[in-house]
C-alpha cells in the first residue's frame, strides 16, 4: 500500500515537494494557512508561488490540521523561526508512528536550536528526518534532475524515505549525519546573502570564489565542532547547497544580498529570508561552540542594521592574515 503524504506548508518548496510526490502517484495533501491558496490548487491546479507550472490534478489541499491524521509521512516545510509554533499546532493531529521530515533550514533565534531539536520538543515521539540539499523549488516542480540528502539517525528510516520520495528526477541520498545536514543548510543561506552583496558591489568573481571557500570553512568548523562528519559538509547538503545558493538569483537569500549591496546601506530581511532570520542565531551558536565565523558575523551585522555594507567590507579586508588557509 502506498503511504499517505502530507506537506505542512504551501509555499514554493512545500508545493514543489507535494507535486513530486503526487506525480509519483502517492496520495498527497498540502496543509495551507490561507483558503485562497487551497482554492487555487484544488480548482485551478496551480500555485502563485510556482507561476507557469501546472500542478498534478491528484494533489489536494486543505487548511484544517486534522487532515494530517491519515499521513504516514509529514513533510514540514515551514520557515525555521515559525517551526515551533506550527509543529506544536500540528502535533495533536499527527498519526502515531508517522515520520516527520523537516525541510526547513535555519537556527532558531533565542534557543539556538536546530530544526530537529525544535521538533523533538514541539512534536515529541515521532520519527525524525531531515531533507536538505541543492534544490530550487521550480526545478523540482518541473521535474528537472535534482539530488538531495535525506538524513536520519536511523539509517533504515533514511532508506525507507529515500525509496518513498525518489522519482526518476528527484533523487534523495541517505545519511545518518543529521547535524552536518542541518548546519550546512542553515549557514549556506547566510553565506548566500554575503555572495549577493559581493556581486552587487562589483567586487568580482575572484572575491565571490574566495567568499564561498572561506564560508565553506566556517560551515565546516562549526559542523565538526558539533559532531558532524566532514564528508557530509563536502556533499550535497554542504558544499553542494552552498554552490547553488551562492550563484543564482533564484535563491531568495542571494537576491536579498544583491538588493542590500545595491542599496549600499544596512540590511533588511524577514521571515521568508532564512539567511537573514538565522544569521545572528548562527553566530551565537558558533560562539557557544567556540568557533569563529567572521563572514556570518558580518552578514548578521548588516541585516541587523549594525553596520553598512562598506563598513563590513572594510572590516573583512582588514582582518589579519593567517599562516594557513
Amino acid at each position: 500500500m502506498k503511504p499517505n503524504i502530507a506537506v505542512l506548508g504551501a509555499g514554493s518548496w512545500g508545493v514543489a515537494l507535494a507535486q513530486s510526490c503526487a506525480a509519483k502517484g502517492l496520495p498527497t495533501i498540502v496543509i495551507a494557512r490561507r483558503a485562497e491558496v487551497v482554492e487555487e490548487i484544488n480548482t485551478a491546479h496551480r500555485s502563485e508561488y510556482l507561476p507557469g507550472i501546472p500542478l498534478d490534478p491528484r494533489l489536494s489541499t486543505a487548511t484544517d490540521m486534522a487532515a494530517l491524521a491519515n499521513a504516514d509521512i509529514v513533510l514540514a516545510v515551514i520557515p525555521a523561526q515559525a517551526a515551533r509554533a506550527a509543529l506544536s499546532a500540528a502535533a495533536p493531529h499527527l498519526k502515531p508512528g508517522a515520520a516527520l521530515v523537516l525541510c526547513q533550514k535555519g537556527v532558531e533565534r533565542g534557543s539556538l536550536a536546530l530544526p530537529h531539536e525544535v521538533a523533538r520538543e514541539a512534536a515529541p515521539n515521532h520519527l525524525l528526518a531531515i531533507l536538505t540539499g541543492p534544490s530550487f523549488a521550480s526545478d523540482v516542480a518541473s521535474g528537472l534532475p535534482t539530488a538531495v540528502t535525506i538524513a536520519a539517525e536511523d539509517l533504515a528510516l533514511a532508506r525507507t524515505l529515500q525509496e518513498t520520495l525518489a522519482t526518476r528526477t528527484f533523487r534523495p541520498y541517505p545519511s545518518t549525519d543529521i547535524i552536518g545536514a542541518q548546519v550546512g543548510g542553515a549557514l549556506k543561506n547566510v553565506l548566500a546573502i554575503a555572495c549577493g552583496i559581493v556581486v552587487a558591489k562589483g567586487l568580482g568573481e575572484s572575491a565571490r570564489a574566495a567568499l564561498i571557500a572561506r564560508g565553506y570553512a566556517e560551515m565546516n568548523r562549526l559542523a565538526l565542532a558539533m559532531g558532524a562528519r566532514a564528508e557530509t559538509l563536502a556533499g550535497l547538503s554542504g558544499l553542494g547547497d552552498l554552490a547553488l545558493t551562492c550563484a543564482s538569483t533564484q535563491s531568495r537569500n542571494f537576491s536579498l544580498g544583491v538588493r542590500i549591496g545595491e542599496a549600499c546601506g544596512a540590511g533588511q530581511g524577514g521571515p521568508t529570508y532564512e539567511g537573514a532570520a538565522t544569521a545572528a542565531a548562527a553566530v551565537a551558536l558558533a560562539a557557544k561552540w567556540n568557533v569563529e565565523t567572521p563572514i556570518c558575523a558580518t552578514v548578521a551585522a548588516i541585516v541587523d542594521n549594525q553596520c553598512t555594507v562598506d563598513e563590513a567590507v572594510d572590516a573583512l579586508l582588514e582582518r589579519p592574515l593567517k599562516a594557513r588557509e
